[in-house]
């Protein structure tokens, strides 16, 4: 699949046109992780924002040095990274790839000076993220509350 095409299908950047797609699209660089490579450390700094193009990757919380949790997983067109694009721009979690992932990375400094200088795209990337950020969000608290969610 090309990188438009992925690009069209992401939850992040799926509020754009075909314009301001193709604007991003240039900014983008295909990656490949290895199952058990770790994309992004907790706490540590958030230097890019990826859109899984296929694989699986593992949404790990670390509660302390030994006691690490899954709590989600991130799929085919989805969004991981997405701190990269949000001061303090620090990983909320580890990301691990638990099988061969392809990806197309995003320099996050470089995605946020495209959008300060593009108000139109920043609105659409800015619902992006803030739709990635509130489906994570209702994912964990379902799975806190131990509770199947059905429309």
């Amino acid at each position: 699949m090309d990188k438009l095409e992925v690009l069209k299908r992401s939850d992040v950047f799926h509020y754009l046109d075909d314009d301001d797609l193709k604007e991003v699209e240039k900014m983008c660089t295909p990656e490949v992780f290895e199952a058990g490579t770790i994309i992004a450390k907790q706490d540590r700094e958030s230097d890019k924002l990826y859109v899984i193009e296929e694989g699986l990757v593992s949404v790990i919380l670390e509660l302390g040095p030994t006691d690490k949790r899954q709590i989600q997983t991130a799929s085919n067109f989805e969004c991981i990274g997405w701190t990269a694009s949000i001061p303090p721009f620090r990983c909320v979690c580890t990301a691990k790839a638990l099988e061969r992932t392809k990806g197309l990375a995003f320099n996050g400094k470089e995605l946020r000076n495209l959008v300060y200088t593009n108000p139109k795209l920043c609105a659409g990337i800015a619902g992006g993220v803030a739709y990635v950020i509130s489906q994570r969000l209702r994912a964990a608290f379902t799975q806190l509350m131990g509770v199947t969610y059905q429309d």
